[in-house]
């Protein structure tokens, strides 16, 4: 039976920091470093296991979990394939899936945009409710 983690504690926590790859560690969640996931995607292209990279990295395997070198790499190859080393490069997190920015960032240009979409619309629909006035009459 597997035995399922709860968390870091703070000497695990404290020994996961000191790594120079990664980037912070939470209570539950390590956040590698954006070059050592770049490094780990080239290394394991190359035929190198995610075993092997993390140890060469100076992980414990009993610390991250057996299945988390795996387990990142496939996440990391992933992200490599559809946005290639800037992917991995830069935090996506909190992104979507569409990697959107938030309606405050739009530029001028794109809130043009949304802004005539949205007259066409509304100009649609007052000409919908135009007819069916007639209609009724």
């Amino acid at each position: 039976m597997r035995k399922i983690r709860t968390g870091f504690t703070e000497t695990e926590i404290k020994l996961l920091e000191s790594n120079p790859n990664v980037s912070r560690v939470s209570g539950r969640n390590i956040s590698y470093a954006p070059a050592f996931k770049l490094a780990a995607v080239q290394a394991n292209t190359a035929g190198e296991p995610p075993m092997e990279i993390f140890l060469k990295a100076g992980f414990s395997i009993e610390l991250v979990g057996q299945r988390t070198p795996t387990e990142s790499l496939y996440r990391w190859r992933e992200t490599y394939a559809k946005y290639g080393e800037a992917g991995l490069l830069e935090e996506r997190r909190g992104l979507g899936s569409t990697g959107r920015r938030s309606k405050t960032e739009s530029s001028a240009e794109e809130k043009l945009q949304q802004a005539e979409a949205r007259i066409k619309l509304l100009e649609a629909e007052n000409e919908l409710l135009k007819k069916l006035e007639a209609l009724e009459r």
